[in-house]
């Protein structure tokens, strides 16, 4: 008489879900690998037990979000030390809803004015098109400056291997 074994799938609920909240700076960090790191963690697909219809993820808060760079060669500005060439062509574009409701905004004004919407909307676009993607991106905590407002909550620094894909 043979034994049969049985291997069991685990699925996450949200009444037994904790979730972690880690702090990473974003000083000289690329905006596609970091963006897309900070994505895997608020989808919570770095731990065993995620769950694509459950909010596995973590909270992230992320400081020094202006300080970040996208890749290409380097050009010179006064302001940002790492200033690219590709940054000077990145155009953000968002749509009113009316009719020649279309508004192009340029990547230095972007940093200008709103540096955390550039690292924002970069995860916002690797997430899942759907309504939990809203609820992932709302554990996305980004901070102009070294100082964030969640030092209650105990952020940890963010494991190495969390941020790998980061490295070039």
């Amino acid at each position: 008489m043979a034994v049969e074994l049985v291997q069991r799938t685990t699925v996450a609920k949200n009444e037994t879900f904790e979730p972690e909240w880690f702090h990473v700076d974003a000083e000289g960090q690329i905006v596609g690998r970091f963006a897309s790191a900070l994505a895997m963690v608020l989808m919570g697909k770095h731990k065993p037990g995620y769950t694509a219809h459950v909010n596995t993820g973590d909270y992230v808060v992320v400081t020094n979000v202006e300080k970040v760079r996208f890749s290409g060669p380097e050009m010179a500005h006064d302001t940002h030390p790492r200033f690219t060439q590709k940054f000077s062509e990145k155009e953000y574009q968002s749509y009113s809803g009316y009719p020649s409701g279309r508004k192009v905004t340029k990547g230095l004004v972007m940093l200008e004015r709103h540096p955390e919407k550039i690292l924002e909307e970069a995860v916002r676009r690797m997430l899942p098109k759907n309504k939990l993607a809203r609820k992932m991106l709302g554990r996305l905590k980004l901070s102009v400056g070294p100082n964030h407002d969640h030092q209650a909550q105990q952020p940890k620094p963010m494991p190495e291997y969390l941020l790998a894909r980061c490295k070039k």
